[in-house]
């Protein structure tokens, strides 16, 4: 059957805006490369420096070898940028580190870009949005203010989303959990080895994963187990290879170069500053509520069928608002799976009034933020955004979600 008329004028026009995009991004990267001025590197400098000193075999956690390379790359600034994120995630900074550190910023921003993209498009299936029109699930990646957060800042959140799009994906409908193949068990455990460049971000992730295997049978949980202890054994011995004392320098700095004096946009960190800053262990009683929420929410669906799909938005919406530390506006980017299922939702529900509210909580957290963005307001100050995020999405979830 040929196609329609509206079907040609919408492929026509979607190609004529990705001409425009891919136009706009070789303009964009010839002004980058040509003047260091444009564009300056950002937080990605962290992961560069540090992707350069672990393949030389130099420590990529020492804050004196990081600042000159970083100032060098075009980071001005004073005091080093660290790298907090475990040895394996050097793995993934390595390659982009052995590269010329202006060439290597524009491949992890075109990298960064296309992940949100296609990350975007695969949970919007995974949540039955509509294929007809799939691009609002692009637009939504890329109108979140996180998402443009992140792109600026050269952050690694896309990495972790992808880890969190692969996970959901092994465990897609339509078979079922039982009946899933070894490699897609597998696979699943892989991606979490994404999901832990940032740990605390997604703690209660890893507690649920533990309740889920150990209500598993043996063969199920042994392969998603132990597809992430051989992908995350891999990932760190890649970086040991380079430098054999990573691991020991990496523990080195969290006991003695503590990032305890940044105050980061967490309920804990402001429970710390009106209770007592030295009061350290105060960043953690939201993340106790945390866990105790799990807890009970574990029980009270325990007679449930368990869906990862149904699950991980929540769970990755109370890990990010009761972190201990962290969670800074980038990181948001990885509540973007919360985003896309209401989106999906509401592209085949018949419900306007809660299209309505969705669109009008979605445009006002996004202008609230964009506005504190351009008024240079400091970063911990965007501490309302995941709770916010979080009620909405209550609100407004599928009721399979209940």
């Amino acid at each position: 059957m040929p196609p329609s008329r509206q079907s040609w004028k919408r492929t026509a026009f979607l190609a004529i805006v990705l001409v425009g995009v891919v136009g706009f991004v070789i303009w964009k990267a010839s002004q980058l490369l040509a003047n260091p001025a444009f564009f300056p590197p950002d937080d990605f400098v962290e992961y560069w420096a540090a992707g350069h000193l672990n393949a030389h075999g130099q420590n990529p956690y020492d804050g004196e070898l990081l600042l000159p390379l970083e100032r060098a790359a075009g980071r001005d600034t004073d005091a080093p940028i660290m790298m907090w994120n475990p040895p394996w995630t050097l793995t993934l900074v390595m390659p982009v580190g052995l590269a010329p550190a202006r060439y290597a910023q524009l491949a992890w921003l075109a990298i960064s870009f296309a992940l949100v993209i296609v990350c975007g498009d695969q949970l919007w299936f995974l949540y039955g949005g509509a294929r007809e029109i799939r691009w609002v699930s692009w637009l939504v990646g890329l109108t979140f203010l996180p998402t443009l957060f992140v792109l600026q800042s050269g952050q690694i959140g896309p990495f972790i989303l992808l880890g969190t799009m692969g996970f959901l994906h092994c465990f897609a409908p339509p078979v079922s959990e039982a009946e899933r193949g070894w490699k897609h068990l597998w696979l699943a455990g892989a991606c979490g080895v994404l999901m832990a460049i940032k740990p605390h971000l997604l703690y209660l992730f890893w507690i649920a994963l533990i309740a889920w295997a150990a209500w598993r049978p043996f063969p199920m949980r042994w392969k998603v187990l132990a597809g992430g202890a051989i992908a995350g054994f891999i990932a760190t011995l890649i970086p040991l290879a380079c430098n054999p004392e990573v691991i020991s320098q990496y523990r080195h700095a969290l006991l003695y170069r503590t990032p305890d004096q940044w105050k980061s946009p967490t309920i804990g960190s402001y429970l710390r500053e009106a209770l007592g800053d030295e009061r350290f262990g105060l960043q953690f009683v939201p993340t106790i509520i945390g866990v105790a929420w799990l807890a009970a929410d574990l029980w009270r669906q325990r007679a449930r069928a368990w869906s990862w799909a149904e699950r991980m938005p929540m769970l990755i919406l109370v890990s990010f608002a009761t972190a201990s530390y962290g969670a800074w506006p980038f990181d948001l980017v990885i509540l973007l799976p919360a985003v896309i299922e209401i989106a999906a939702g509401l592209s085949f529900s018949h419900d306007r009034s809660r299209a309505v509210l969705a669109l009008g909580l979605y445009v006002a957290i996004n202008l609230a933020a964009l506005t504190m963005n351009i008024l240079a307001i400091t970063s911990d100050k965007f501490v309302w955004m995941a709770p916010t995020i979080l009620l909405g999405y209550v609100l407004l979830r599928p009721r399979h979600s209940a």
